[in-house]
């Protein structure tokens, strides 16, 4: 009876792994330009819009989160309770329309203090928002005007 006990729990764990594993696998990924991809975050609704990277002390090389506004809308950006400098990339139609490289963190606690990218008017229309490491986007030669393709 307890051989048959093992032999069930077992197949029931192998059952939820070939089934589920999958699924807890598949990241969204951009394609930058010709062959950059970037394994990414999403940040979809308001609330995780507006948390994105703060407190984060690190980002891996490759990585990043996408800020998804579906429609389009225009957007800033800030660095309020982010701890590390970040590249982003501003995205409508598929196309990078403005990047700010090397974006430094805000120290300060009011959020009012912070500076916005961009800093001037109400904002850049866009898409999509990707936020990289800092010196990704030199160091890849991403460049405004390339394309940016999602797939999962």
């Amino acid at each position: 009876m307890q051989g048959k006990f093992k032999f069930c729990s077992l197949l029931v764990i192998l059952t939820y792994v070939f089934i589920f594993l999958p699924a807890w696998s598949a990241v969204p990924v951009a394609c930058i330009g010709k062959n950059n991809i970037v394994k990414l975050e999403v940040a979809s609704s308001p609330e995780e819009v507006q948390k994105g990277l703060m407190f984060r002390t690190s980002l891996p090389e490759g990585t990043g989160m996408v800020f998804l506004f579906h429609p389009p809308r225009k957007e800033k950006f800030w660095m309020y309770h982010t701890l590390i400098s970040l590249d982003m990339c501003f995205i409508l139609n598929d196309r990078i329309v403005k990047i700010f490289e090397d974006v430094q963190p805000c120290r300060s606690e009011n959020p009012y203090d912070c500076p916005t990218y961009p800093g001037d008017g109400p904002g850049i229309m866009v898409s999509e928002v990707i936020e990289l490491p800092a010196g990704y986007v030199k160091k890849h030669g991403i460049k405004e005007g390339d394309k940016v393709t999602f797939t999962l």
